[in-house]
């Protein structure tokens, strides 16, 4: 799990209030991978990640989709499909943005940041983006390869919890 974010999923203790708690349980649910192929050393590692995570916590292969599009940008219009068809309890959306010299990049991760939000709120539906920014390829390497300490283990888990507290809600 990233910085600041516990392994343990308890309720806090002295709160009287009623507390949703997910747990990291992916048994019996459906998810969705949406990877981009662009930079795929990098995201063919998230994809894989996201996977293994999501199998550790009782995820069944047949109960998980992995669709590869060309590249970031294209990762909406799909996500947007998958949603669309109520088939999945958490989406998870994977890809790699490297600056370069032009504003390009942040115009990337900017729109379909805000598309990806966009669709989870219209469908209901928790949808967790991974597509990382980074400034450098090192820096990017340093998230996205590593196994459990990656940001596509980080968002199976992100994805698992949420949807369990989503159907709780």
């Amino acid at each position: 799990m990233g910085k600041g974010i516990s392994k343990e999923i308890e309720p806090i203790e002295g709160i009287g209030a009623r507390q949703i708690v997910g747990q990291l349980d992916a048994s019996k649910m459906r998810f969705g991978i949406v990877v981009a192929r662009f930079n795929d050393l990098l995201t063919n590692e998230l994809a894989t990640s996201a996977y293994q995570c999501l199998i550790k916590h009782g995820a069944k292969p047949e109960t998980i989709d992995l669709v590869r599009v060309p590249g970031a940008y294209e990762i909406p219009v799909v996500a947007e499909k998958m949603a669309d068809s109520k088939r999945y309890d958490a989406l998870i959306v994977l890809g790699v943005v490297v600056e370069g010299e032009t504003q390009h990049a942040q115009m990337i991760i900017d729109t379909t940041g805000q598309s990806v939000l966009d669709i989870a709120c219209r469908h209901q539906l928790p949808i967790i983006n991974e597509i990382v920014g980074a400034r450098s390829w090192a820096q990017a390497e340093a998230r996205c390869l590593g196994g459990e300490n990656t940001r596509g283990w980080y968002a199976a888990e992100a994805a698992i919890e949420t949807a369990r507290v989503y159907k709780q809600i």
